[in-house]
């Protein structure tokens, strides 16, 4: 484990709550409590809430746009985690912050409706309209529509993987970068890294299980849900690829950036040894400003090649 890691996790795994004793709305109050009062850190030149018309009503978002000289920028289309359950704008907001102040762009955050009162594909759907409106309203924020990313974490990362396939196959708007930061690729719980750390690590196979059967009551065999699902990988975005060594989802993170690399995609992978699942969310610790720093390079320089 790494040294920094280590108090972290026993912290957070003695008191994050169980996932599954409570009722979905309880829980989002529950996880909400936890937070402390918004920084609002890094500054930005400008933050924007608005709301867009999606498939199943309105899509909140919250534009960034950092300090940066350049009139047009790229664009960051972000998912937040959560297990598809909880999460939202203000759970990460810090981290969309440095995430723009970092690669120098635009980032535009989704507030996706959550399951179960919204099952799959409904996040998923919201993702691809958050995608489809930047496409077409990115020039009126300062946003480059020809370099357009999908970003996420966890389950967020999810859905960014899923919409860079829709895209492909649906001629929607062109993807220049996929961002998959310890993403949630498939529902596959007996892989090395679930039986090696799938409890007493934070993130469980017991909650793991829990998030999909609430986004996925009716199995995962939909392309919408499983990127791997898709016929073929080959034509899709350059990708970065996070995974963090302790998390049970990291054995799947790392298999799809070797399938998306023997399908003739351009990709850029780190697994973060001794770490665990959400910690480039967590700006206390140590090792986290090394690794943002890391991987805004890693980003930076796929939206250039592209």
């Amino acid at each position: 484990m790494h040294p920094d890691a280590a108090e972290m996790l026993a912290a957070l795994d003695a008191g994050f709550p169980d996932v599954t004793t409570f009722e979905p709305a309880e829980l989002r109050e529950v996880i909400r409590s936890r937070r402390g009062p918004l920084q609002r850190q890094p500054d930005m030149r400008e933050v924007r809430d608005l709301t867009i018309e999606g498939p199943g009503g309105e899509i909140p978002l919250r534009i960034y746009r950092p300090h940066r000289d350049d009139p047009t920028l790229p664009v960051v289309v972000f998912a937040h985690g959560g297990g598809f359950v909880f999460c939202d704008l203000d759970s990460h907001d810090e981290f969309c912050r440095s995430m723009a102040d970092g690669v120098g762009a635009v980032v535009v955050s989704v507030d996706y409706r959550l399951a179960p009162e919204h099952p799959a594909p409904a996040a998923h759907d919201d993702m691809y309209a958050a995608v489809e409106w930047v496409s077409k309203n990115a020039a009126d924020f300062g946003g480059d529509p020809t370099r357009i990313a999908v970003a996420g974490d966890s389950a967020g990362g999810n859905l960014a993987a899923t919409v860079s396939v829709a895209a492909r196959d649906n001629g929607g708007p062109p993807i220049a970068a996929q961002i998959l930061l310890y993403a949630v690729i498939d529902d596959d719980f007996e892989t090395e890294s679930y039986r090696l750390y799938g409890s007493g690590y934070y993130n469980t196979t017991k909650a793991m299980r829990f998030y999909w059967e609430s986004y996925a009551p009716n199995g995962t065999d939909d392309i919408r849900l499983v990127p791997t699902r898709a016929a073929t990988l080959a034509g899709l975005p350059p990708a970065v690829v996070i995974t963090a060594e302790l998390d049970p989802p990291c054995s799947a993170g790392d298999a799809y950036a070797e399938q998306l690399r023997a399908a003739g995609v351009p990709v850029q992978h780190r697994r973060y040894d001794g770490l665990f699942h959400g910690f480039l969310t967590i700006a206390s610790l140590p090792v986290t400003g090394t690794a943002r720093t890391e991987i805004w390079e890693m980003v930076r320089g796929t939206l250039d090649a592209g």
